[in-house]
């Protein structure tokens, strides 16, 4: 039988024992979202495998269509909504239309030549068939940057550009400039006159860097929003000491992820990176896009959930890759989807 002194000394192992192994310093327990930010990584980083894909893309009338977001068209194509810079050095905001993804007819602008400078747009189909538009608004002069929304009632009022309903949202968190807006959800009770929309943003923080926001029109026109220093800090981990700012949402797998860019140096535009958030987690996964020529900077991530041409389900990406970092032929707006 094991005396008193030996049973102390066994326990006081045990204890250290224990102690080297504390769950601080033991593997982190896995999240149940982590297969499925994974598999959504591992589709968002392999544009060499994706199932389609362009390289600076244009519509059919020349236009680039940077920072373009892609959705579903209920008539069984795609709609897309996207910026260029016009001659006279203001940004335009347009709408193409597709059948396969790749290829874009253009159909009209919807902003910017009868509002001043617009850019960064972003588009949902809400309950009742109609759409939301939002995007970066400045003034006629420049300056004065703010998320504007329109709301088109079906989509022949879209193709038309006929505006049913139009909102500027003031500034609330920066004196400087707020914009890169993306459209979490669309709730009408029952219509858009009484809805509400959540809506994600960047905003100037200081006038120095862009910061993330997170907002809320209601029935088309009263607008709250609020920073996201949760969002920042999941990149702030990684280094990033520039901008913060476009993103986009989606619901994969049971779980919500965003896509995210940000910016290591301040002023340069070949260290943006795209980075996987987990909205279960608070934590984001810095990615390694492999592009077929080695493009290594990233910048205004999209995804959607949508039909490929061939009618199997697929996750839609889009990236702006600048020319700092883009390799021969793959600067520009970058199109590619994978079915699954």
């Amino acid at each position: 039988m094991p005396t008193k002194p030996m049973l102390v000394a066994a326990l006081a192992a045990a204890f250290l024992v224990s102690a080297l192994t504390s769950p601080a310093e033991a593997a982190p327990l896995a999240a149940p979202s982590d297969p499925a930010r994974a598999e959504l990584r591992g589709m968002l980083e392999n544009v060499v495998g994706a199932t389609g894909k362009r390289y600076n893309t244009r519509d059919d009338a020349g236009h680039v269509m940077d920072t373009v977001k892609i959705i579903q068209d209920s008539t069984g194509g795609y709609l897309a909504v996207s910026h260029h810079l016009a001659t006279d050095g203001h940004f335009r905001v347009n709408l193409a239309t597709s059948t396969d993804l790749l290829n874009w007819h253009w159909e009209r602008e919807l902003a910017g030549s009868n509002t001043g400078p617009a850019s960064q747009p972003t588009i949902a189909q809400a309950s009742n068939g109609g759409f939301v538009l939002a995007w970066e608004q400045e003034r006629p002069g420049g300056g004065d940057n703010h998320l504007a929304f329109r709301y088109y009632a079906n989509r022949a009022d879209l193709l038309t550009g006929r505006v049913g309903r139009s909102f500027d949202a003031p500034r609330r968190l920066s004196t400087c400039a707020e914009g890169t807006p993306n459209i979490y959800k669309i709730t009408l009770s029952p219509d858009i006159d009484h809805s509400t929309i959540d809506l994600g943003g960047h905003f100037w923080s200081n006038c120095d860097v862009d910061r993330q926001q997170r907002g809320t029109l209601r029935n088309f026109n009263a607008w709250t929003t609020s920073a996201q220093p949760t969002f920042d800090n999941a990149l702030l981990h990684w280094g990033v000491k520039g901008n913060i700012g476009d993103r986009d949402q989606i619901g994969f797998r049971g779980y919500s992820f965003g896509l995210i860019e940000g910016q290591f140096t301040k002023g340069d535009f070949g260290s943006w990176r795209t980075f996987v958030y987990d909205y279960q987690t608070g934590n984001a996964d810095q990615t390694t896009i492999r592009t077929d020529g080695g493009s290594t900077a990233f910048a205004n991530p999209t995804v959607s959930a949508l039909r490929a041409p061939n009618g199997a389900p697929a996750l839609l990406f889009t990236l702006f890759v600048p020319s700092e970092g883009a390799a021969p032929g793959e600067s520009g707006e970058l199109v590619y989807y994978k079915t699954y």
